[in-house]
C-alpha cells in the first residue's frame, strides 16, 4: 500500500482555491478512481496522466488507484491539475520520493507524449498558492514568468513531466526541445528557472515584444469639446457618451482614451493580469499589464458575453476585461436590452456577481465605458441640411433603447459634430498631443488621490455623495445651479452627484483646492448638454 500527496490550484472566478490531490495505491485489480466532484475534462485527465507517465520512462503501478481531490464541496475543472495527479500517483508507487511533493503546488496540463502545456489562470493560483503559505510551485515553462510576478515564491518552470522526475529525484535533467505554441514568438523562456527559484538551477527570462505604433490624439480633427470631455473622463474616471452623425469621429476618441490614463500600479497590474490570465488572453511575452486594457466588443455581444457567464462557473466577460481601462461599445443603440441593462449593477459597485448552478463567482469590473451613438438609424437627425429618412416613431423607438438608468450613470454626454473642412485639413492646426494630455490627467489624478489619502476611493467618481455634500463641499453658492436643475427635474439625486464629482475632476485639471461656481457649470453643461452660457466650455479648455 503507498499514500502520497501534492497539492494544486482549483479556479472559482479569479480566485483561487488550493486543493490538495491525494493518491492511495491498494493490493487489487487495475483500476483508476477520481474522485472530488471533477468536471468532464478533469475526469479525461486519467487517460492523459496514465499515458504521460508511461511515455515518460516511468512505471504505471498495476494497482487499485484512487485519486482524491480535496476539499471535495469544491468545483474542479480544467486540465491544469495533471501534473499534480501525476506526481502524487508517482509519489504514492515510490517513483519519486512523496516528502518532495508535500509542499509543492503544480499546475499544467500534460500531454499524452509527456510534455507539459501551459494553462489558463496560473497567476491567480499562484497567487492563493502564495496566500495559502506555499513557497514552492511548478508550472508550464511558457508561464513561469508569469508566476514569477508573485513575491515570496520559487517558481519552477518545466517542458516535460520527464524533466519533472529528474528534478525531483536529484537526477540529471535530460534535455527537452522547445515548445512552441502557436502564435507564439520564437523569443520563448529557454531555460528552466526563473529569477527566485528554489528548485533546480538555470536562469532565463523572455523578453517583452515592442510597442508598436499607438493611436495619437493629435491625430483627431478639430473636436474641442469632446477632446475635453475625454480628458476630464480620464482624469476622474467618469463615464462618457459620445453621440453624432457617422464619420464625425467618435470611435477615433474612444480608442485613444485608453493611452491618456495613467499606467496601471503594481496592484492594479496584478488584478488586470489576473483577469486575463484566467481569460486567456496575455499577450506572448508580456506576462504583466502595466497599460489600461481596452476592450470593445461587437454590438451582437451577448449579455453573458458582457458580464460573465458560459458552462459551468462563469468566466469573465468584456466587463471584468476591461477591469481598470476602458469598456467601448460603438453603436450602443444596437447592443441589445438586456445586455446594456446589465451594465447598471457594475457601473456602481465596481464588481460583477454572476451566480449560475455551479456557483456563484464575484468578478472585478471597475471601468471606464465610453458610449458611441448615431442620432437615429441613419444617422441624419441632427445634421443642418440633411434629410433624415427615419420616421419619429423609429428615431423615438433607436434613442430609447439607451435606458434612463443606464443613461443616469453617465456622467459626460457630448455631441459630437462633423468635422469642418477647414479642421480636416489641418488648416486649424494639430490638436494636443496624447501625452500633453496624458501628463495633465496624471496631474490631475494626483492631486485627487492626496485630497482622498486615507480613504478608500482614489478618483472622484468613486466617492459617495454623501461625502461630497458633508466632507468635500463645494464652495458656498456654487451648487445654487445644479440645485434649481434638480427642481426642475433636469437632475435626479444621483445626477446631482455625478455633477459634483465631475466639478471637482474639473477643479483638479485646474489645479484649484475646490469645486468653484465655474465646475459646476461646466459639469452640468457636459452631463445634460444644456448652454450656460456662449463661453463656459471655451473657457473651460
Amino acid at each position: 500500500m503507498g499514500f502520497a500527496r501534492a497539492c494544486s490550484v482549483a479556479l472559482v472566478g479569479v480566485d483561487g482555491v488550493v486543493v490538495e490531490v491525494q493518491a492511495d495505491l491498494e493490493p487489487g485489480v487495475a483500476a483508476f478512481t477520481l474522485v472530488g466532484l471533477p468536471d468532464k475534462s478533469l475526469v479525461e485527465s486519467r487517460d492523459r496522466v496514465r499515458a504521460a507517465v508511461v511515455n515518460s520512462g516511468a512505471e504505471w503501478p498495476q494497482k487499485k488507484l484512487t485519486v482524491g481531490l480535496s476539499p471535495a464541496s469544491v468545483p474542479k475543472g480544467g486540465s491544469g491539475f495533471d501534473l499534480a495527479v501525476a506526481c502524487a500517483v508517482l509519489g504514492a508507487a515510490e517513483r519519486i520520493d512523496p516528502a518532495a511533493i508535500v509542499d509543492v503546488v503544480m499546475i499544467g496540463e500534460l500531454g499524452l507524449d509527456g510534455r507539459v502545456r501551459p494553462v489558463r489562470g496560473v497567476l491567480p493560483a499562484v497567487l492563493a498558492a502564495a496566500e495559502a503559505g506555499y513557497r514552492k510551485v511548478v508550472v508550464p515553462e511558457q508561464t513561469a514568468g508569469e508566476a514569477a510576478l508573485v513575491p515570496g515564491v520559487s517558481v519552477l518552470g518545466v517542458r516535460s513531466l520527464r524533466q519533472l522526475i529528474a528534478v525531483l529525484s536529484d537526477e540529471p535533467v535530460p534535455d527537452e526541445p522547445e515548445i512552441r505554441e502557436e502564435g507564439r514568438p520564437d523569443t520563448m523562456l529557454a531555460g528552466l528557472m526563473v529569477p527566485g527559484a528554489g528548485i533546480g538551477t538555470g536562469l532565463a527570462m523572455g523578453s517583452a515584444q515592442g510597442d508598436g505604433h499607438r493611436p495619437d490624439l493629435a491625430d483627431v480633427a478639430g473636436q474641442e469639446t469632446p477632446r475635453k470631455a475625454l480628458e476630464v473622463a480620464a482624469a476622474g474616471g467618469h463615464h462618457l457618451l459620445l453621440s453624432g452623425p457617422p464619420g464625425a469621429g467618435k470611435t477615433m476618441l474612444a480608442e485613444r482614451l485608453s493611452a491618456i490614463l495613467p499606467p496601471l500600479t503594481r496592484r492594479e497590474s496584478l488584478e488586470v493580469t489576473a483577469v486575463h490570465s484566467v481569460a486567456g488572453i496575455l499577450p506572448p511575452g508580456e506576462p504583466l499589464v502595466s497599460r489600461a486594457p481596452y476592450c470593445a466588443p461587437h454590438h451582437s455581444a451577448t449579455m453573458q458575453s458582457l458580464v460573465g457567464g458560459g458552462n459551468g462557473l462563469p468566466r469573465p466577460g468584456a466587463v471584468s476585461l476591461a477591469h481598470r481601462g476602458v469598456l467601448f461599445l460603438d453603436e450602443a443603440p444596437e447592443f441589445s436590452v438586456r445586455a446594456l441593462d446589465a451594465l447598471r449593477q457594475p457601473l456602481e459597485s465596481g464588481h460583477v456577481v454572476v451566480a449560475r448552478s455551479a456557483g456563484v463567482v464575484r468578478l472585478p469590473a471597475r471601468f471606464l465605458m465610453v458610449l458611441a451613438a448615431n442620432p437615429c438609424p441613419c444617422g441624419r437627425h441632427t445634421l443642418t441640411g440633411a434629410a433624415c429618412e427615419c420616421p419619429p416613431s423609429s428615431v423615438r423607438r433607436y434613442q430609447a433603447r439607451l435606458s434612463g438608468p443606464l443613461l443616469d450613470r453617465v456622467d459626460l454626454r457630448v455631441v459630437v459634430a462633423p468635422v469642418t473642412r477647414e479642421d480636416l485639413m489641418g488648416r486649424g492646426g494639430r490638436g494636443e498631443s496624447t501625452a500633453d494630455v496624458a501628463a495633465r490627467v496624471r496631474e490631475a489624478r494626483s492631486r485627487a488621490a492626496a485630497r482622498l489619502a486615507g480613504t478608500p476611493w482614489v478618483t472622484n467618481s468613486e466617492v459617495p455623495g454623501y461625502e461630497l455634500r458633508t466632507r468635500l463641499l463645494a464652495a458656498p453658492g456654487a451648487l445654487m445651479e445644479a440645485e434649481r436643475d434638480m427642481e426642475r427635474g433636469l437632475l435626479t439625486a444621483r445626477g446631482l452627484d455625478r455633477v459634483l464629482r465631475v466639478a471637482w475632476t474639473l477643479a483638479d485639471l485646474r489645479g484649484a483646492d475646490r469645486a468653484e461656481a465655474f465646475d459646476i457649470a461646466v459639469a452640468l453643461e457636459l452631463r445634460t448638454g444644456i448652454s450656460r452660457g456662449a463661453s463656459v466650455l471655451d473657457r473651460a479648455s
